[in-house]
């Protein structure tokens, strides 16, 4: 068969295969130890459960969601509910009309089960703003836990201040990532809050609350009650299942954690101190309220919100800016609602969804302001989001605004993207099994390739150079003139190139960068590819491949057998005819199976000599699957770095692919919440409180352990609430900082005097 021909049994061992055989041993070896040795440690007696519990227990906290898995089943069954809710619920059944349908009261403005009132009577109040909870554990019980602390010590303006725990807190939609579902609201998000202040110990979680608010012992009614309460709107992915399990968990449930829940809908209002409101609006997947809520709200402003009362809108998504950067218009009830009916009494409006915090106020003009001042926030625990791809942004119905404030600020923003070259494969090292197996479709009908002899013929670097550049362009119009399975996976792979490319850009522009993506790819499996082939023609010329036929090392074996272990009864002949020829079928293929290079190499060489045809398909699928398990070891580092490069070059130089540049990164640094204060002469006061740095080991605190609780004793009377705090310093109470501080001043009735 030439220089690569099919040799009877030997009594050697090719070295590949012995190196092979020595990781594969080592493998076996490291996998049988870790488990043994994982058994002796969880079946270790002698110490007491409790003192095991008090020294080895730490929070089970889930990592943040591998967006770029590809195998999360998880991801899956988002896609598919997301699917379902787009075709079902947006349009043809919607939660908030079964609400308004299910109102106890027709007047608007006296719905107990919407408004809530027993604020306004309080001389001023505190509350915090948060939103994207339920990403990492690690970052979602970081901003719990800062939320949940008595008050917050931290420097302004070169003095010390303290922030008390606010009385309220409003969360601003996307409660658990990546689809609502019982484990993911129970393990993402309530976990979390669960630790950072318990809920009481008579409280059940099983508990579905049937007449909220079911108020604790000894509380008459609402106003009476002095811990933290919660009120929270939905954001797009809590619709992703119609809003059932939100339904199920937020609004029958009365405690997340040591915060009171007496929030019966999804969408609500509350009259706070010194005529503030908080309009909480329920956009669904429309990115819009309805009619139904539309209605509620606009009665309200006619009728119960005072011409010099400010309102605070709290949205799940800044259409201010997500407007800006698809170029659309969405929101356009919500709109409605505050230019003709609350008309300049919107002095601020909140919102998540995008993981950073950004602040842009209205610049003075004789124009009328409908909302004086931008912020979004979402940075409760979900992955970061960059800045600067939106530091351009100044207009807004008819209104010129200034940024004043950005988390993380522009040029670190910037910079983090970088981490896409660097890091995405070992952020999403699960995307190997799609990368591979794309890579491997793309050059299938390449292999083998059997006319490399001219490069390796050639006498210099640059003639070599040149050969291997020419076999590259003649194995690219191969797959576009003869193969059928590569070029139907190259034009695939075009198509969704195209559609992953953002439709902001026009069409033109898409294809470009589209098909320069596919184009970077597809050559790089290609060098790929002839780099393996010539690799194994390397190794094939100097007898280190293909020396000893396609089953070496059985044919070892039996030799050895018969040497070492002779057999004068016949019984292995006997077990042969016994399993009708199974018994060393098997053992021949498993041990074939453990030395790849051989097999790859030997079907190769009978693959150029007598074509596809002369081969048995059971060779055929073995030769492919052994090319399979080498060209994917040496392609998933090239496509995770090609692709995460596609991702840098995209989100910093054409400011596109937001979401998925940083999702990739799944950064749990860079938390935020926002803490708001109505003074007692009615200005309203705001701080952004952030943490740069989440910690990533836990320990239980003992000042909490020590901490004396009374069995009726509610948590947040504690001075301790948080069950877990940080292995390692700094500390995120002693490091959290404030990143923005502003205030609203109250809108002081005209003196009529003065007016006549």
């Amino acid at each position: 068969m030439g220089s690569g021909s099919c040799a009877g049994p030997s009594d050697e061992i090719s070295p590949l295969y012995s190196l092979w055989a020595t990781f594969v041993g080592l493998y076996i070896a490291n996998f049988v130890v870790e488990r043994s040795t994982g058994w002796a440690l969880t079946h270790l007696s002698p110490v007491s459960e409790e003192e095991k519990l008090r020294k080895h227990m730490k929070p089970d906290f889930l990592d943040m969601v591998p967006w770029y898995s590809g195998t999360s089943a998880d991801l899956f069954k988002t896609a598919f509910d997301l699917m379902v809710s787009v075709t079902l619920f947006v349009g043809r059944f919607d939660m908030r009309m079964m609400q308004a349908a299910m109102k106890s009261t027709t007047d608007e403005t006296r719905n107990d089960d919407v408004l809530y009132d027993y604020f306004n009577e309080r001389e001023d109040l505190w509350f915090d703003f948060v939103a994207d909870t339920g990403d990492g554990g690690n970052s979602s019980y970081t901003v719990a836990r800062l939320l949940a602390q008595p008050s917050i010590q931290t420097v302004i303006g070169g003095s010390m201040h303290t922030l008390p725990r606010g009385n309220l807190l409003v969360i601003g939609g996307d409660l658990a990532y990546p689809n609502p579902s019982s484990f993911t609201y129970e393990r993402r998000f309530f976990g979390p809050f669960e630790y950072a202040m318990q809920p009481p110990r008579w409280y059940k979680a099983e508990h579905i609350a049937v007449d909220k608010p079911e108020v604790p012992p000894g509380v008459s009614k609402m106003k009476k009650y002095d811990g933290p309460q919660c009120f929270i709107i939905p954001g797009n992915h809590d619709w992703f299942d119609g809003l059932n399990t939100f339904m199920r968990y937020i609004c029958h449930k009365s405690w997340l954690g040591g915060w009171f829940l007496p929030q019966r809908k999804s969408y609500f209002a509350l009259q706070l101190p010194k005529g503030w409101w908080i309009f909480g609006l329920d956009l669904a997947l429309h990115g819009d309220i309805d009619v139904y809520q539309f209605k509620f709200f606009a009665e309200l402003c006619r009728n119960k919100v005072g011409e010099n009362d400010s309102v605070i809108i709290v949205t799940h998504e800044p259409n201010w800016l997500l407007d800006w950067y698809w170029k659309e218009t969405t929101g356009k009830n919500v709109s409605h609602l505050i230019q003709d009916y609350l008309n300049g009494r919107c002095k601020l409006r909140m919102a998540g969804d995008l993981h950073h915090f950004m602040r842009h106020s209205a610049t003075p003009s004789d124009k009328p302001t409908f909302v004086e001042h931008l912020l979004v926030n979402g940075c409760g625990g979900a992955f970061l989001h960059p800045t600067h791809v939106f530091k351009n942004f100044e207009r807004f119905s008819g209104t010129t605004y200034e940024c004043k404030a950005a988390y993380p600020s522009y040029e670190e923003s910037s910079g983090i993207a970088l981490g896409n070259i660097l890091k995405f494969r070992k952020k999403n090292w699960q995307f190997d099994i799609i990368g591979g197996f794309i890579y491997f479709i793309l050059v299938f009908s390449m292999f083998p390739q059997c006319n490399l002899v001219h490069i390796l013929n050639e006498e210099t670097w640059s003639g070599r150079l040149q050969s291997f550049s020419s076999t590259i362009w003649s194995a690219l119009l191969f797959i576009f003139e003869h193969s059928y399975v590569s070029s139907v996976g190259s034009l695939t792979l075009l198509m969704a190139s195209y559609s992953f490319v953002p439709s902001k850009l026009t069409r033109k522009k898409r294809a470009i960068i589209g098909g320069l993506h596919v184009l970077a790819h597809l050559t790089a499996a290609l060098v790929l590819m002839l780099l393996m082939e010539l690799g194994i023609e390397i190794c094939i010329r100097n007898h280190l491949l293909a020396t000893s036929g396609y089953h070496p090392l059985y044919d070892w074996y039996r030799s050895m057998e018969s040497e070492h272990f002779p057999d004068p009864t016949g019984l292995r002949t006997r077990l042969e005819q016994w399993t009708l020829g199974l018994y060393p079928a098997c053992i021949k293929y498993l041990m074939s199976a453990f030395d790849v290079p051989e097999v790859m190499a030997v079907t190769r060489i009978n693959i150029c000599k007598n074509g596809m045809m002369s081969l048995s398909r059971s060779v055929l699928i073995m030769y492919y699957t052994s090319v399979f398990i080498y060209f994917w070891i040496f392609s998933t580092p090239v496509v995770s770095l090609i692709f995460g490069s596609y991702l840098y070059i995209c989100i910093n130089w054409f400011h596109i692919h937001f979401d998925e540049a940083f999702s990739s990164l799944r950064i749990a640094n860079y938390k935020s919440f926002t803490r708001l204060h109505i003074k007692k002469d009615g200005d309203l006061e705001i701080f952004t409180l952030a943490v740069d740095k989440v910690p990533k080991d836990w320990k239980l605190d003992p000042k909490w352990e020590a901490e004396e609780r009374g069995p009726h004793q509610l948590s947040h009377h504690r001075r301790y609430p948080s069950k877990w705090r940080s292995a390692s310093s700094p500390d995120p109470v002693r490091s959290v900082r404030v990143v923005d501080h502003f205030t609203i001043t109250r809108t002081v009735a005209p003196d009529p005097e003065t007016s006549c």
